[in-house]
């Protein structure tokens, strides 16, 4: 794209300060006439670009320029802020490198406004990428070598593993790994925040055949079979209701009251998620489920016996 072109051009020449046309035509792939197009496009948008001739000759910018917004069209300003969306996106899961290139982009970019939104899918206290496990991970991918975890999958099991690690996933407000599990000789997924350490091997391992495994299902490792759910909440609860479920899913019952119905893989996070509402829910069905958390329920009164 011309844009990204001309965007780049700019960013050479504030990193380089000068740089032949010939050396920007062979970087891009194009003639140089279209360079010095793509030149006086810049100097007619109010990019202070000039050449100089001479053995140490060249395109240079104005130093201490930063790149004006009014330069971009609506669409291309609307398309840079969704750049910036996205790094804020990665931000929040705190990759190191990220911040840089935002501050390379407000260095480029004074004014353009990335303050407007605060991203971060992490629970609150909670840190995704403690120990640096994003980084490392990432590492592993891109320089495919075998990696050793320690996990806790969702039947509170505890294990060691080594992991062909082969993407990062964001799935359903959390983030997982999908890789080939060496000890289930299959492909996994391991949800991130339940890695408790990270260590990156001297193995390699081949990550061509990734293509070749792309239509393998990246469920999540040891997914319970889902059982139909239908809860009832109390008026207090209603907040809450809002923040997880449309109105397509949300029953008013008239009374007060509402009604929700749910398919769930069955295991210790819906116990947990029901019980979190206190005493602002009932289990309607299935009658197992009732009876887990009647019992749990009263243990917990125990407690306080």
């Amino acid at each position: 794209m011309k844009l990204n072109r001309l965007l780049e051009i700019t960013t050479i020449l504030l990193n380089k300060k000068t740089v032949t046309a010939a050396e920007l035509a062979e970087r891009f792939g194009v003639s140089t006439r279209t360079i010095y197009r793509d030149i006086d496009v810049l100097s007619a948008s109010g990019v202070p670009v000039y050449s100089s001739q001479g053995a140490n000759g060249g395109i240079s910018i104005l130093e201490d320029y930063t790149v004006n917004r009014a330069v971009l069209s609506g669409s291309e300003r609307a398309a840079l802020d969704s750049v910036l969306l996205g790094l804020q996106t990665l931000e929040a899961t705190r990759y190191p490198e990220i911040d840089s290139i935002l501050e390379k982009l407000g260095g480029i970019f004074k004014k353009v406004d990335s303050d407007w939104i605060s991203v971060d899918f992490s629970p609150w206290g909670s840190n995704p990428n403690e120990g640096n496990k994003f980084s490392d991970i990432k590492a592993a991918i891109l320089q495919s070598r075998v990696i050793e975890v320690d996990y806790i999958n969702a039947s509170n099991e505890k294990s060691h593993r080594k992991i062909e690690p082969l993407r990062l996933i964001f799935k359903s407000q959390a983030w997982y790994l999908w890789g080939f599990c060496l000890a289930k000789n299959d492909y996994r997924t391991f949800r991130i925040s339940r890695i408790k350490s990270v260590r990156i091997t001297n193995e390699e391992f081949d990550r061509k055949k990734l293509h070749i495994v792309e239509s393998k299902s990246a469920e999540p490792e040891k997914e319970k079979p889902c059982i139909r759910l239908v809860l009832e909440f109390t008026g207090e609860a209603l907040y809450r209701l809002c923040d997880d479920y449309d109105d397509e899913v949300l029953v008013d019952n008239g009374d007060g009251t509402y009604s929700v119905t749910l398919n769930f893989p069955e295991d210790e996070w819906v116990y947990g998620y029901i019980l979190s509402f206190g005493a602002a829910v009932r289990v309607v069905e299935p009658a197992h489920v009732k009876e887990i958390i009647k019992e749990r329920a009263q243990k917990i009164a125990g407690f306080y016996l």
